[in-house]
C-alpha cells in the first residue's frame, strides 16, 4: 500500500508539494500551481503537511 510522505529527491522547500504529486502520478510542477492559486488557504495546508508527512525512507 502506498502512503503519502514527503519528498526526498523533488522538494523546494519541504518536499510535500513533490511528495502529492509522487503519490497521484502527476508533475510537481502542477501541484505547486495548484498551491500557488489557492493561497493564502493552501498555506496552512502546506505547514500542516509539513509538520505532519513523513520523510521518504532512503534507499
Amino acid at each position: 500500500m502506498q502512503r503519502l510522505t514527503k519528498s526526498s529527491s523533488d522538494k523546494a522547500l519541504f518536499g510535500v508539494c513533490g511528495g502529492i504529486a509522487e503519490f497521484f502520478g502527476i508533475s510537481s510542477f502542477i501541484v505547486r500551481l495548484i498551491f500557488f492559486f489557492t493561497s493564502p488557504a493552501s498555506f496552512w495546508v502546506y505547514v500542516i503537511l509539513s509538520l505532519a508527512l513523513k520523510n521518504k525512507p532512503s534507499l
